[in-house]
């Protein structure tokens, strides 16, 4: 898949985007932004969400550090979003794992309009009511597998849904990309899911009339990398690392997403 310019078309146009995001990792994010191009904005109060959100590009929603606070500003800046047709990408942090996200999950669904959902493998089943299981990448045996869930809740959302794992994969519920970019020390520091998620804010918050799968693809290809050449940098290890990352981001080219991008179509 050619890089299509994206990146030098984030750097051009600078877009700005809301990340009302987990605050363990506001500053990775906000971080990560600046060094893609992009410039961050993390506003979360409810009275003034929807005047932030209107001068925006792109809303990012992280469910990390939710409260019912932060769940209102969510819904308040999701819905001036979507009146302004404006991306939003939803990160349901842990959704599984109490009522309480589940049940805020369900009122975000019912107020706002994803452009796209991205999380782990466990997170994206739980929010399609099944129990998760990793049984690889695609099962040929009939059991739940990260395309299975990722299709799935893909067309019960009507958005693109993007699982984060060894292999992400990213779908509109008809197409269906594999991205095997990224290196495992990506597992071993807080945030990098959140981290993926702006990217996907920045890469969706440029206005050139690509394809939006294309563009989620190609975000989660470029922090891949990202991830893979911060690890041969001469890091000692997961704190080192954090730095090379944003440093690789920072000068990271449209050519290096083309010629070193693994991404494969599958076909269901």
């Amino acid at each position: 898949m050619n890089s299509d310019h994206a990146i030098l078309h984030i750097k051009d146009q600078n877009p700005l985007v809301h990340t009302i995001t987990n605050q363990v990792v506001a500053n990775d994010v906000a971080n990560v932004l600046l060094a893609i191009g992009a410039s961050p904005i993390m506003a979360i109060a409810k009275e003034e969400v929807e005047e932030v959100t209107g001068m925006a590009d792109a809303l990012v929603i992280n469910m990390g550090t939710l409260t019912s606070d932060s769940l209102e500003s969510m819904i308040l800046a999701g819905r001036q979003a979507n009146a302004q047709g404006k991306p939003v990408i939803l990160d349901p942090v842990g959704v599984g794992a109490t009522t309480f996200r589940k049940n805020s999950a369900q009122k975000l669904f019912g107020n706002v309009d994803m452009t796209v959902i991205r999380g782990n493998a466990s997170e994206i089943a739980s929010l399609v009511g099944v129990s998760w299981q990793s049984k690889g990448v695609d099962s040929k045996d009939g059991a739940t597998s990260p395309v299975d869930v990722a299709v799935s809740l893909a067309k019960k959302r009507h958005c693109i849904v993007a699982v984060s794992g060894k292999t992400d994969i990213v779908t509109d519920g008809t197409r269906v990309f594999a991205v095997s970019n990224g290196d495992q020390l990506m597992a071993k520091i807080t945030g990098s899911g959140c981290m993926m998620s702006g990217i996907i804010g920045a890469f969706l918050g440029v206005v050139d009339g690509s394809d939006m799968l294309s563009r989620v693809v190609l975000a989660h290809a470029a922090f891949g990398i990202a991830g893979e050449w911060a690890a041969d940098s001469g890091i000692n290890g997961p704190g080192s690392f954090r730095s090379a990352l944003i440093d690789v981001l920072h000068s990271l080219t449209d050519d290096d997403l083309t010629k070193h991008a693994r991404i494969e179509r599958i076909i269901q």
